[in-house]
């Protein structure tokens, strides 16, 4: 009975744990995904450009290339 209820413990421990760890690793720093969409857009040779970090509820001229801090931030980039 003792070791019945210590598999039971350690199951919802582990599933609990796998659901939990994708939607940490959801929450992107904003400044590292800018970092990513730089040397993505380096990568295509693009030389004139700008990347912004605003807040989501703000209006910003460009295309929203990113989301991060769980939504509540976009990375904005324009043409110069």
């Amino acid at each position: 009975m003792h070791t019945q209820m210590m598999v039971r413990t350690l199951t919802a421990a582990c599933m609990l744990i796998a659901v939990s760890t994708p939607a940490a690793a959801a929450v992107k720093n904003c400044e590292a995904l800018k970092n990513q969409i730089e040397e993505r857009l380096k990568s295509k040779k693009v030389a004139t450009y700008s990347l912004e970090i605003v807040d989501a509820g703000k209006k910003a001229e460009g295309k929203v290339v990113g989301s991060c801090e769980r939504g509540s931030k976009k990375i904005v980039y324009s043409k110069k």
